[in-house]
């Protein structure tokens, strides 16, 4: 049995490296048959609007709009409650296929018996 990956990133545009390896990190979890989870936190919501992922260029990164559509084929996305509340972000807002949940469905998918969960 494959084990779920619970990845929450926690950085934006503002911290490209550190945002983009969780987006590499799911998607290539999503690659290898694991059931992936990305949560976005904190100014990493913005990155689930249309056009959000242009807001993050890395050098010889795979571009965030391709690691974000392969962890949707494949897997769940899902913006923090609260961070999408601060930022007035509502699922209207966001691209299709992402989520808005609270911190309650974080910790239960982080603590089942079969999860790992990264905090990017």
């Amino acid at each position: 049995m494959t084990r779920s990956l619970v990845v929450k990133v926690t950085a934006g545009a503002e911290e490209p490296e550190r945002c983009n390896q969780g987006f590499t990190v799911a998607a290539s979890a999503v690659a290898a048959g694991a059931e992936v989870s990305l949560w976005l936190t904190g100014e990493a919501a913005w990155l689930a609007t249309p056009g959000g992922t242009e807001r993050l260029v890395l050098p010889l990164a795979t571009p965030l709009a391709d690691l974000l559509a392969a962890v949707l084929a494949g897997g769940t996305v899902t913006v923090c409650s609260q961070c999408a509340a601060r930022r007035d972000l509502t699922e209207a807002d966001l691209v299709p296929g992402v989520h808005v949940r609270g911190a309650a469905v974080f910790v239960e998918e982080s603590l089942r018996d079969d999860a790992q969960a990264l905090v990017y």
